[in-house]
């Protein structure tokens, strides 16, 4: 078993530093003499003859490349033809000559390549359509432990029926799936062999910092053993992947086949797994995420433990907490959860948080928005009673809840066909409002454009539940909750919506000038 030792790490470090700074010397020699306060060090460096050797990674790249694999993932999915389309069971080559479709493929078939509208050796038109056929994928992924434990993306192993990893001598070994974590992005494989390999760490990225140099080591395109050098361009970006995004970004050319690759810091140890890119042209433009080593070995860790990986589930819908919000409650604050609903014989709903309250801390941890609140509970187990601070009307309480374990995907329940029912029209605010089959909150029937409503995002369809906290049903009592709110002296009122099963707040302006 090879891991790095803190020696190497150190040596590597230094040896690059010291290029580093032998550059800079040499490149302000002049400024350096220029003033008689110049030191005896610095001098002494300048009066080297020799070039200074230029920073590389050469060293980082020998210690680490044994721990980087190709993965190669095999699929059931099959070439689909055109007979499997539909045109009444028939295919492309069956419509007549002058059918559109044949006429198009006849003439742009080509372009789609040799399987595409050509003819096979028999003189066949072939119609297969290879894009949508992915036998073969290939990822990049690395040793975490001597004994085989290999990580990648989820994305790169999904669907997949066979693992082959290839090591960067040529050797190639069949890997078995251990377990996948898709909120993630990560998954761990394992192979088993009569030997120990070369493996790495993953370093504590909260020592990372921006402008900090990195080394990406990858498989694009099929090219494995690929290194490219850049720098940490950011962190805790937010990429719209889900809940958990706290990527790091990273200028080092990533392109398809790296992800799940490492991004190693200078140290050699895992600072991120690469993930995804931006780019317009399909290709790197400088601008690549990866999941960060903080994240990765929580999950990796209990991927290797039992192939699952268990979270706290609070069971709340929330969104950010606005200005125009804040001020619709009289708040003066701009970070925290709002939540818009508890969801039913959730953890939430049976400690008591109800929709409108504001979660500003869980166990003395600050929560400044949606994305840390879900972080927070995710890193508590199932199970685990947790101090939830919330802000209900203006006063701070405390609420103990015992977290559930997250739930898979529910599905939406159908919405019945609405009746005909009488509208009522609240000029001033440009909403025309009816009441619901229910008799929970009023249905929003039209929305002027350029009006206060449509200025705060509500749309027609959603049903009004709640004006300044209070339940409303009718025209009237929405009118009468916006008067509460304009006569206290605030300037917009809150409204909480609903559509599909789904909550939201709206900060909708009181003014009726």
């Amino acid at each position: 078993m090879t891991n790095l030792s803190n020696t190497s790490r150190i040596s590597i470090t230094k040896r690059i530093a010291a290029a580093l700074v032998a550059t800079a010397v040499v490149g302000t020699g002049v400024a350096a003499f220029s003033g008689a306060s110049s030191t005896p060090a610095i001098a002494e460096a300048v009066r080297i003859e020799t070039p200074a050797v230029a920073p590389g990674f050469a060293d980082i790249i020998e210690m680490v490349s044994p721990a980087v694999v190709s993965v190669r993932v095999k699929s059931n999915i099959t070439p689909a033809n055109s007979r499997e389309f539909g045109f009444g069971g028939r295919g492309f080559e069956d419509l007549p000559d002058d059918h559109p479709f044949k006429r198009f493929f006849r003439e742009f078939g080509p372009q789609f390549g040799p399987q595409f509208g050509e003819r096979d050796r028999r003189g066949e038109r072939r119609f297969d359509r290879p894009r949508r056929a992915r036998p073969v994928s290939q990822g990049s992924g690395f040793f975490i432990s001597g004994d085989g434990f290999i990580v990648t993306n989820d994305h790169v192993i999904d669907r997949g029926t066979d693992f082959t990893v290839v090591m960067n001598d040529g050797t190639e070994l069949d890997a078995e799936l251990i377990g996948t974590d898709p909120r993630t992005d990560l998954a761990v494989l394992k192979v088993d062999a009569d030997r120990d390999f070369t493996y790495v760490n993953f370093a504590d990225d909260n020592k990372t910092r921006v402008g900090d140099w990195v080394v990406a080591v990858g498989n694009p395109f099929g090219l494995g053993g690929t290194v490219t050098a850049g720098i940490v361009s950011a962190r805790g970006r937010d990429i719209g992947a889900g809940p958990y995004d706290d990527f790091l970004q990273i200028d080092a050319a990533v392109n398809r086949g790296n992800s799940g690759g490492p991004t190693f810091n200078l140290n050699g140890e895992v600072v991120g797994v690469n993930t995804a890119i931006f780019s317009p042209s399909g290709g790197n433009v400088g601008i690549a995420f990866a999941v960060p080593a903080s994240t990765a070995k929580e999950v990796v860790s209990e991927l290797m433990d039992d192939g699952n990986v268990e979270r706290g589930w609070l069971g709340v819908r929330i969104q950010r907490v606005t200005p125009d919000i804040a001020e619709s409650l009289g708040l003066d604050i701009s970070d925290g959860a709002l939540v818009s609903d508890p969801q039913q014989d959730a953890p939430a709903a049976k400690a008591g948080i109800r929709a409108g309250d504001i979660i500003t801390a869980v166990n003395g941890e600050a929560i400044e928005g949606p994305r840390e609140l879900a972080r927070a509970i995710a890193a508590y187990d199932p199970g685990t009673k947790v101090d939830v601070t919330v802000i209900r009307r203006g006063k701070e309480r405390t609420v103990s809840v015992e977290l559930g374990e997250l739930p898979g995907e529910q599905a939406a329940a159908a919405s019945p066909e609405p009746e005909e029912v009488p509208e009522s029209a609240l000029e001033d605010f440009g909403l025309t409002v009816a009441p619901s089959e229910d008799g929970k909150g009023v249905v929003v029937t039209a929305v002027a454009p350029r009006s206060p409503a449509a200025e705060a995002g509500i749309r027609s369809g959603e049903t009004i539940l709640e004006v300044d906290n209070e339940a409303v049903s009718s025209a009237s009592d929405i009118e009468k909750g916006i008067d509460a709110v304009a006569e206290s002296g605030r300037k917009a009122a809150l409204i909480l919506l609903e559509r599909d099963e789904t909550s939201r707040f709206v900060a909708m302006p009181v003014d009726r000038g």
